[in-house]
């Protein structure tokens, strides 16, 4: 009887908080809510993002390895280390995101943790229906706090994974449109350009003219030197990711548009239920830094890095 209430308290909770979302994400990520949630990127942001960017392929290499790892005797080592891999640093932009999560769509606005009022609610009922021994349901405001910090730690991942595949998909289409070039990613896209900037000092450097030299390397194009490559490259990815910094401005909306946010927080907030009932550990695992790798292995592969 008591567990039956305990589990009717939560799911109530959590249906409340689902039902919250709209809301949510009406208020932070549709304009004007987008443009006071991302100007935050505005300052440190600016050196946070690139170097979580750069820092982000070790971050998914080490959750790949937790998953692969978790059960095997042995390798429990392997697993402790690979936990102990930061997920990069924290942007204001994504501290800000968190704990409006934590206070408007978990706690509804109210500074103490919600929950534990939807299971002293749910307890009494019971209660008056049956004496039983008193039943400590402060236990689920004491496990769900790690919970709610890990969870939170890895939607916060998928912030820098969005604009990781946010990166992608705007140098393919600026490649397409710009270059009628196939660029996957920044690394596409610096070879492209760094291709075209040879073929401009080439032709500007040639014998008979600037003119002639243009139509020479038209047909015969100059391959680019390392120095050229990577100075380009260098270029590139400083614009991308001040560009990534930024880029929830205009990619906030679509993904609200599209339901991408109204099923990541769906998501979080399954896990999160299910975690809390069979009290387990964070099972919250969004995929999107993985498909953010897939999409910069391609780039590599595509440009001859790999």
């Amino acid at each position: 009887m008591i567990e039956q209430a305990i589990r009717k308290g939560i799911e109530r909770y959590f249906d409340d908080c689902r039902a919250r979302v709209p809301a949510f994400i009406d208020r932070h990520f549709n304009y004007p809510g987008a443009i006071a949630t991302n100007r935050r990127a505005l300052g440190w942001d600016m050196l946070r993002a690139p170097i979580n960017l750069l820092w982000a392929p070790v971050f998914a290499l080490a959750s790949l390895v937790k998953i692969l790892v978790r059960k095997r005797r042995g390798l429990t080592w392997l697993h402790g280390l690979a936990n102990r891999v930061p997920a990069g640093f924290t942007t204001r932009v994504q501290q800000h995101i968190s704990q409006r999560i934590l206070v408007e769509l978990l706690n509804n606005g109210q500074d103490n943790p919600l929950l534990e009022r939807y299971l002293t609610e749910a307890l009494a009922s019971a209660y008056e229906q049956q004496t039983c021994e008193q039943v400590d349901h402060l236990r689920f405001s004491r496990l769900i706090q790690p919970l709610v910090a890990d969870t939170l730690r890895q939607y916060r991942v998928t912030r820098t994974a969005a604009a990781d595949i946010t990166n992608s998909i705007g140098c393919t289409v600026l490649g397409a449109f710009a270059f009628q070039k196939f660029t996957p990613g920044g690394i596409g896209l610096g070879v492209v350009l760094a291709s075209m900037a040879a073929k401009t000092l080439a032709a500007r450097d040639f014998i008979l003219g600037e003119t002639i030299g243009g139509w020479y390397y038209s047909v015969f194009p100059p391959e680019p030197s390392l120095a050229t490559t990577a100075a380009v490259m260098i270029a590139v990815m400083a614009a991308l990711s001040a560009f990534a910094a930024l880029s929830g401005v205009i990619f906030d909306p679509v993904q609200a548009a599209v339901g991408l946010h109204r099923r990541r927080l769906h998501k979080l907030l399954d896990h999160l239920q299910r975690d809390v009932t069979l009290s387990t550990r964070n099972s919250f695992r969004p995929k999107d830094q993985f498909v953010a790798r897939i999409l910069d292995t391609f780039d590599m592969v595509r440009s001859g890095f790999l």
